[in-house]
């Protein structure tokens, strides 16, 4: 790879300003200062300093969010800040959340620029399993889940595919539930209509799976993490 187009996506700089970088000295490859943008550099062997700054390369990034509401599910918005705006101090330009999740839903969030690993994921030929813990206005009860089992008609052309629902609380008197549910879609406001076409309304929303990933509960709404190794494999093998 060229010097200069490394440190542009490294985000240094315009290509213009990492020339004047390298022209001020600012730049060195293996301890030796850089004496021209166009040289070409091992990325994942070279050591690149910018500032005496050691920049690390890796083409495909990899981050669990715990999702907070009031962020959009999307790399740019004009009223809403962003998931990506929640990765301080990461280099984002390439960065897409992997799917969506409603504004005011909250949990599990992959962010990267994986572009082929987002696709499986999202892909409904795949199936890819993804559990919600929802509190319901409304009591659900065992009708409820035989039915989400066969699947509901939330006004589309087709039913719901089959949906495993798990009654985790349910007060009939406050007319009040607490339920797990798992989906292999991931059709517009899916849980929310689910609920809705048994006259039933979702009041919180969190995601604490999706594949073979769990949300880690040691992560703090609004903070992010590195996949590790073991999970991103696993991802990868859905």
């Amino acid at each position: 790879m060229r010097l200069d187009k490394f440190l542009v996506e490294m985000e240094t700089g315009t290509r213009s300003q990492v020339k004047q970088y390298i022209k001020k000295g600012m730049v060195t490859v293996n301890d030796i200062p850089a004496k021209s943008p166009d040289m070409k550099i091992d990325e994942n062997q070279d050591i690149i300093k910018y500032n005496n700054r050691q920049l690390t390369y890796s083409r495909y990034k990899y981050f669990l969010l715990n999702k907070p509401a009031g962020y959009v599910s999307a790399t740019r918005d004009n009223v809403h800040p962003t998931v990506i705006d929640l990765l301080k101090g990461e280099l984002t330009r390439d960065l897409f959340p992997v799917g969506r999740l409603d504004i005011d839903t909250e949990g599990l969030l992959i962010i990267t620029n994986d572009g082929a690993l987002s696709h499986r994921l999202l892909s409904p030929a795949h199936h890819i399993p993804k559990t919600y813990y929802a509190e319901i206005d409304g009591y659900v009860t065992s009708d409820v889940v035989d039915l989400f089992k066969k699947g509901v008609n939330i006004g589309d052309e087709d039913l719901t595919l089959p949906a495993e629902l798990h009654i985790i609380k349910a007060d009939k008197d406050m007319g009040k539930s607490s339920v797990e549910l798992t989906i292999t879609e991931g059709r517009f406001h899916q849980v929310k209509r689910m609920f809705q076409s048994v006259n039933m309304t979702v009041t919180f929303l969190r995601r604490i799976s999706m594949g073979s990933l769990n949300i880690d509960e040691s992560l703090p709404v609004g903070s992010y993490r590195v996949l590790s190794d073991i999970e991103l494999q696993r991802l990868q093998n859905c």
